[in-house]
């Protein structure tokens, strides 16, 4: 949810007991060049805690010597964005220095990932002037998935903790702070629309409701003051504070939001309908550089685009022998996964008791591949993962579904948030796969894996690398298949196939508008008429993919990457799967980076 990246790369590793021996030799060395590299590692882990306190707060590190950082906001201003960019250099300045010939193996690892995010973020930084390109790539300031509005509403709900009189002076500080974050960015956005850079039409549509959503209704009402009251009850606090936040949203919030607000309708009556970023300024290289920052993998347009298109025919045959096997053999696989979805006794009931009950056959589909888990894992994750549905103030414009990881100090659990707006979007056969995509053994096994090892520097356990992460999750999606998860379930398999396919027409779609011109209507088209995918679901989809160029494609990049590898390690006599998966262990990566890492250990000599 943060607005800016905030550490480089993630990780998954814990007790040394269970690493392959090679790998236990090195993280219980006592090398004087790793024991330097980690120290210089850790301090740039803290220096950036303190240049983010949303971070600090996410992480459970507001507390101690940096409770200072609870009643702060991360700067985004062009002044704190600068600093960001200078740090990075100095960074880089002292990685460069390091001898990795004097490095164990492990160490070097840690050395080659931090400076290859750094080069990437200071790159893109300095390129491009405009949105974000120092993680992952987002050329708009405003719109339906990017801006403080949405993110700082949420963020003091669900993540900001309050249990004295000291953490509800902060929450008030905080939401004071909130209104410079609304100006900075609006600020932002009109510095970039001088550029000719704002999104296109349907997007700041999405955005005036949103913003509408967040600003039309009394301040009393706003999450922001509700979430306050609700703390406060909790806590057994006195209620007065309430009344201090309301007064906050009252006389600061609301009129900051006013002004971006009139800012966003400005834009709308200029904005042009083209999706693409091609249209921006050096739009091209702009794609070219989110899709790599996002993969990993350097790939042209139009190789992404060709790639996509054969994989979804690959996947189209597959699901079409199971539907037929069924006795849905009429129409296109599209055609046909659209009856599915329309199908009474798979829909649950667009209503609160609906809803709930779809919520509790997920943390059940969670409980059932827990227990399975040590079939295919030798590390599980200490920290519990539970499902919740995306905040209904955000839901207009959020993601189907994403994943929220737990705090160090146990205070919150993992979360799998799922968008429920609608519930025909969300059909019976294909919410287990989601689960083990979000949960487990998808981004809760690899991201909690990370926060909880002391294996790894702390710089390199939360973050992303998309190709690597998407990726994996994906590829956990595909085991639970081959675990036999859908035994008995074609229908549930059907689900499955369907996401796979979902990803794989992400690659068209998403280098149709940004490569090859596409409108949003031709893309949305050719979605909706590929996957099945409810209507709503899938054009918040495309539009998700107008605003985050190139980070769709890391998902099936990443897969096919991890399903490879896998592959090739299988022709050692000594595989096993359970060491296998030991790799995510070393920490997230350039795939590139695992790839040598993989064949290191599993190639025969």
């Amino acid at each position: 949810m943060h607005r800016r990246t905030f550490v480089l790369g993630a990780a998954a590793a814990t007790v040394v007991g269970t690493l392959p021996v090679r790998l236990a030799a090195q993280a219980t060395g006592t090398n004087p060049a790793d024991t330097a590299l980690r120290a210089t590692l850790d301090r740039f882990f803290y220096t950036r805690i303190e240049e983010s306190p949303e971070a600090a707060t996410s992480l459970g590190l507001d507390s101690g010597a940096r409770a200072h950082l609870k009643s702060k906001l991360d700067d985004d201003s062009p002044a704190g964005r600068a600093r960001s960019l200078k740090r990075a250099k100095s960074e880089l300045a002292e990685l460069d220095k390091v001898d990795a010939s004097k490095l164990s193996e492990h160490a070097k690892i840690d050395l080659e990932v931090v400076r290859y995010q750094l080069n990437r973020s200071i790159a893109g930084a300095e390129r491009f002037q405009y949105g974000s390109a120092m993680g992952r790539f987002a050329p708009y300031t405003i719109s339906q998935l990017t801006g403080p509005y949405r993110d700082i509403p949420d963020f003091l709900d669900s993540q900001v903790r309050v249990r004295d009189a000291a953490e509800a002076d902060a929450y008030l500080a905080r939401l004071d702070a909130f209104a410079t974050a609304l100006d900075d960015s609006t600020a932002q956005q009109r510095a970039d629309a001088a550029k000719g850079v704002f999104a296109p039409d349907y997007i700041l549509d999405t955005t005036l409701k949103l913003l509408a959503a967040a600003r039309d209704l009394p301040a009393k009402d706003t999450v922001m003051v509700t979430a306050l009251a609700r703390k406060l009850k909790d806590a057994n606090l006195p209620p007065e504070r309430a009344a201090q936040a309301e007064a906050i949203v009252v006389q600061k919030v609301f009129p900051a939001l006013d002004r971006q607000r009139a800012l966003v309708t400005e834009l709308r009556a200029k904005a042009v309908h083209d999706a693409g970023c091609w249209r921006l300024p050096d739009g091209e290289a702009y794609y070219a550089g989110a899709a790599e920052a996002a993969t990993t993998v350097r790939m042209s347009g139009d190789e992404i685009h060709r790639t996509g298109l054969d994989q979804v025919a690959e996947l189209n045959a597959r699901i079409d022998a199971i539907l037929k096997g069924q006795g849905m053999s009429r129409g296109t696989v599209g055609e046909r996964l659209i009856e599915l979805n329309k199908r009474p006794d798979q829909i649950f009931p667009n209503t609160n008791e609906g809803r709930a009950a779809l919520l509790a056959v997920l943390n059940d589909q969670v409980k059932a591949m827990y227990k399975r888990l040590p079939e295919a894992f030798l590390t599980l994750p200490k920290a519990p993962v539970e499902v919740r549905r995306v905040p209904e103030t955000i839901q207009a414009g959020a993601p189907g579904g994403y994943y929220e990881s737990a705090t160090l100090d146990g205070a919150r659990p993992g979360i799998y948030y799922i968008n429920l707006r609608d519930t025909f979007d969300r059909p019976k056969f294909g919410l287990a796969t989601l689960s083990y995509h979000e949960a487990v053994p998808g981004h809760h096994m690899q991201v909690m894996l990370a926060l909880e090892s002391d294996d790894i520097p702390l710089i390199r356990r939360r973050g992303g690398f998309s190709g690597y992460s998407e990726g994996w999750a994906l590829y956990t999606e595909q085991l639970a298949d081959e675990m036999g998860m859908y035994e008995g379930d074609p229908l549930g398999q059907v689900g499955y196939l369907q996401s796979l396919l979902f990803r794989a027409t992400r690659l068209v779609v998403d280098s149709g508008m940004h490569a090859k011109r596409w409108s949003r209507e031709q893309a949305t088209d050719y979605f909706l008429a590929t996957t099945g995918i409810a209507r709503g679901r899938g054009q918040g989809e495309i539009d998700r993919y107008t605003v985050w160029p190139g980070q769709a494609c890391s998902y099936k990049i990443g897969h096919t990457v991890w399903v490879r590898l896998r592959e090739e390690a299988k022709k050692n006599p000594k595989f096993d799967i359970r060491q296998f998966h030991e790799v995510l262990r070393l920490g997230a990566m350039p795939l590139a980076v695992l790839e040598r890492q993989v064949r290191a250990r599993w190639t025969v000599s």
